[in-house]
């Protein structure tokens, strides 16, 4: 049974001048990541003295924030990605929301604000979307990103709690993440710089997270890659994972292995999607600390056949080459591995609708 929303609940303030038709066509005709924005915006106020109220849905613009609010000082924010699908008889779906949610508000627990209940995080994407149902392309591998975001909005200049809080979703017409498509991608891995710590905000999902990726994913550039790698930061062995994204080890027996989840790592809805899905495809699936010169050996010796990272905004995209201060390895000649098509094209059919949805994992939003 799906879990109940508050939706009734949201107050849909249209905007007096939403954009017109030939410029949203325009936009969705090709949409570029998270450039493009909806006409509306779903929000939710919340202070200590009231809690959550004033839930709506209005004009999608610029936030007025008081020089002293508290998140431009303290970081004091957290933020969700999820997509709706446009299927082919033109419904509008979304995956694994209840997740999101939860995650939300494991995020908001670590990071001292106040916990969003699943049925309004639910009921301010099912109002967005319903409002700006012509938002979503349609295209080949499109869809509708929603960012559900939370911020410390007390003006204040003091190292505490926030008493005021904004709660928002926005939205944006999305294609690949990758500009090239689904095509292998290079991954840096960097041994000098750390996404987080032991007891630190990695399994939170925090804005502080990636702006530490931002240094070390310029250096990736710079080296011709499109990705950073991390190590953990006790040992500088282990495998973490990518700046946005989980990583994903394919064995030549069919064995598959994931970093398992220390607290610095986030636990990733597409990444325990991917799970279900290969173990019931028949493969052990391992989650473990994998060692960088375990894996380095064993794409030397064959033993590892695949490596892939996934997330909300690029699904599953293959890694083709692995580099880093003393080596550089191609993965496969820099093509795609079996395993992992097959899964991808496994949840992008249950997301889009083109597969049976067997485990539930779809909501119905328009």
């Amino acid at each position: 049974m799906s879990t109940p929303t508050s939706l009734s609940a949201f107050d849909i303030r249209r905007t007096d001048s939403p954009t017109p038709d030939a410029d949203r066509e325009a936009a969705l005709a090709a949409p570029k990541f998270g450039t493009v924005f909806s006409d509306h915006m779903a929000r939710v106020s919340w202070t200590a003295a009231d809690g959550w109220h004033d839930r709506r849905v209005e004009k999608y613009g610029p936030l007025q924030l008081d020089p002293a609010t508290a998140v431009l000082h303290y970081a004091q924010e957290i933020f969700e990605g999820l997509k709706a699908y446009q299927h082919a008889d033109g419904s509008v779906w979304t995956f694994r929301p209840e997740a999101n949610a939860e995650r939300f508000r494991r995020s908001a627990h670590r990071l001292a604000l106040p916990q969003l209940t699943t049925e309004d995080f639910v009921g301010s994407i099912e109002a967005l979307v319903r409002t700006d149902v012509d938002w979503i392309p349609t295209g080949e591998e499109t869809s509708l990103y929603l960012r559900p975001f939370m911020y410390a909005s007390e003006a204040f200049l003091g190292v505490r709690p926030s008493l005021e809080v904004e709660y928002l979703v926005i939205a944006s017409p999305v294609g690949p993440y990758f500009a090239g498509g689904v095509k292998p991608v290079s991954i840096w891995v960097a041994q000098d710089y750390h996404r987080a710590g032991a007891g630190g905000t990695g399994a939170a999902k925090c804005g502080g997270n990636y702006a530490a990726s931002l240094l070390p994913q310029q250096e990736a550039y710079e080296r011709g890659c499109e990705q950073v790698c991390f190590l953990d930061a006790t040992t500088n062995t282990a495998v973490e994972e990518l700046g946005g994204m989980n990583v994903f080890v394919v064995r030549a027996d069919g064995t598959v292995e994931t970093p398992e989840l220390t607290g610095s790592i986030l636990e990733g809805v597409t990444r325990s999607s991917i799970l279900r899905l290969l173990g019931d495809r028949g493969h052990a699936v391992v989650e473990k600390r994998i060692l960088l010169a375990e894996l380095l050996a064993g794409l030397a010796d064959g033993s590892v056949s695949e490596v892939f990272a996934c997330g909300t905004a690029a699904v599953i995209t293959p890694i083709g080459r692995l580099a880093g201060e003393g080596f550089d390895v191609t993965i496969r000649d820099g093509v795609a591995g079996e395993v992992t098509s097959a899964v991808r094209d496994e949840l992008t059919d249950i997301q889009y609708g083109r597969a049976d949805d067997r485990y539930g994992w779809l909501r119905r939003l328009v």
